[in-house]
């Protein structure tokens, strides 16, 4: 593939790139598409066999969405397993003593190669981090069948969420 590839913006989390790119076509065709760093995402089941949701206002929606914890490995050589587990106890106050690979795949590979991770917690114990600054969130402990519910009804209508409770239940076979 012959690449032209110029920034045309970069922050803390991703870049923006544009390039030129030959098709397998033999076309010649102008692309953008967003570098983001691998991510995480946590589906936390507590002993009552409750997800441990959160409710966080989000800009880009501005609303309040209904998710599951998630965030970027950012810490340097951070490994997604303990990713997963400081973003839990950051947004949840919640460790894993038990934390299960469920999956992990590109999430908009059209336009971005955001790739995540997506983790089971269970065995839960408190254990609060400091959340980040910008970060101010509500824990919603839900049953798996509210949450089937609250999908079904369009007001948890975060696509990550809903993957990884999908997820979730298949590994817990409910």
């Amino acid at each position: 593939m012959d690449k032209n590839r110029t920034l045309a913006y970069a922050c803390k989390i991703f870049s923006v790139w544009e390039e030129d790119v030959l098709l397998q076509n033999g076309k010649k065709t102008r692309q953008s598409w967003i570098e983001h760093k691998p991510t995480v995402a946590v589906v936390p089941v507590n002993d009552q066999k409750e997800l441990l949701l959160i409710r966080q206002f989000r800009i880009p929606t501005g609303k309040n969405l209904l998710e599951i914890p998630a965030g970027s490995m950012d810490h340097g050589e951070e490994s997604p397993a303990s990713c997963a587990g400081r973003e839990l106890a950051e947004e949840t106050g919640w460790r894993a003593k038990k934390l299960t690979p469920l999956f992990a795949g590109y999430l908009l590979p059209g336009y971005c190669n955001e790739f995540m991770y997506f983790f089971l917690a269970q065995d839960l114990v408190y254990e609060p981090l400091q959340p980040d600054e910008d970060e101010c969130i509500e824990v919603i402990p839900v049953s798996f069948d509210r949450a089937a519910a609250l999908l079904k009804s369009g007001e948890l209508n975060d696509a990550k969420t809903a993957l990884g409770i999908m997820l979730a239940e298949r590994y817990l076979k409910l």
